[in-house]
């Protein structure tokens, strides 16, 4: 853990990088809650190498990977809003993922990783952000109320049998 992490956006090249990377930190922070064959099939489906190249290949779509010493510690992934929210408009724009690594977190690469999304997401001028957090990730929602982000809807996450309590939060275009 010697040089200083670095950011890139992830071209399609990187799919065998980011499937693992987005398995285990999902895993990492989420694991706990489901059966194991539940989890299992979700991350098979939602982090397989191919679903990560589709999404890498789409132009509306960014993903970036955090760096360190030529290892993934990280990735976020912004694109359109997908949130189940009746405001959501076309346009809007939405950060999907956002994770370290355990080991890796309390050094401030969360938020440079959420800045670039957001950077990417705002790169054509103000527009309405929205993010999907799960309602017992307190620290998540702590750091996105400092980013201006207020709750303002409710909806499930299905990962196999269990139905996730997620809140949708939204930033109006300023």
């Amino acid at each position: 853990m010697g040089g200083e992490p670095l950011i890139r956006r992830a071209t399609p090249d990187d799919a065998g990088v980011l499937s693992p990377l987005a398995a285990q930190t999902f895993t990492e922070t989420f694991g706990h809650l489901y059966p194991a064959d539940d989890l299992q099939a979700f991350l098979a489906e939602s982090y397989a190498i191919e679903r990560q190249r589709v999404i890498l290949q789409h132009p509306d779509y960014a993903v970036w990977l955090l760096e360190q010493d030529g290892e993934a510690i990280g990735h976020a992934a912004a694109g359109p809003c997908g949130l189940p929210h009746p405001d959501v408009a076309p346009g809007d724009g939405e950060l999907k993922r956002l994770y370290v690594l355990q080991a890796r977190q309390n050094g401030g690469w969360g938020g440079r990783l959420f800045a670039t999304a957001q950077d990417w997401l705002l790169r054509d001028g103000p527009r309405t952000l929205w993010i999907g957090v799960w309602s017992q990730n307190l620290g998540a929602q702590r750091f996105y109320a400092r980013h201006g982000f207020v709750h303002v809807g409710d909806y499930e996450f299905p990962v196999g049998r269990v139905r996730d309590h997620e809140f949708i939060l939204r930033r109006e275009a300023c």
